[in-house]
């Protein structure tokens, strides 16, 4: 299983990748913010993405604010333009699956979040997603199992060989979580630093 650390704090990663535990990066709006209050004097969102992308040689997925695919695709075009190891993350609406399906078919590797259902995880599949993003802690936290939705995601994905999209289980919370989704077979285990140490 691949790990990536779910922050934008250049020294968290620069010291996880000292590790060579480290295959990529997950960024939402809320990390870089409080990145760039704490750290980013004179440094602007892409900034700080190209600064991580030449850290990390594996994904760095970056987020786009736009809620229409015209604005998403305007923000992902440009935030594949800073490294060619960004994946650019849209969410798991309709338009985000039109914005994936028209980045990917440009080459660009697209993360698609704030999955929730094994359907939706097959509608990401099918626009192309390089990885979907189901949500393990937001699930736990109203009262189901979050872990029960990447086994899910599994089986489908294992019956159809020819969906390449991975298992990116996000919203990690405890060790325990790490060890279930290796269990269960997702793809990566995007974790807070705190978590991986």
């Amino acid at each position: 299983m691949k790990f990536f650390v779910d922050t934008a704090d250049i020294a968290e990663i620069k010291d996880l990748t000292a590790t060579g535990l480290l295959d990529g990066v997950t960024t939402n709006p809320s990390l870089v913010a409080k990145s760039l209050a704490e750290k980013g004097a004179g440094r602007d969102f892409r900034q700080l993405i190209k600064e991580i992308c030449a850290i990390v040689d594996g994904p760095v997925s970056a987020e786009v604010a736009a809620v229409d695919v015209e604005g998403m695709l305007e923000e992902g075009r440009l935030l594949a333009k800073i490294a060619k190891n960004v994946a650019v993350k849209v969410p798991l609406t309709w338009d985000g699956l039109k914005a994936c399906k028209a980045l990917t078919g440009e080459g660009t590797m697209v993360n698609v979040t704030l999955c929730f259902s094994a359907n939706q995880a097959l509608l990401a599949a099918k626009a192309g997603a390089t990885f979907v993003s189901p949500f393990v802690g937001r699930l736990d936290d109203i009262g189901l199992d979050g872990m029960e939705l990447v086994r899910e995601i599994r089986a489908i994905y294992d019956n159809y060989p020819d969906l390449s999209t991975e298992i990116l289980a996000a919203s990690i919370r405890t060790v325990n979580h790490v060890k279930q989704a290796a269990l269960i077979g997702a793809d990566v285990a995007t974790v807070p630093a705190a978590i991986l140490k």
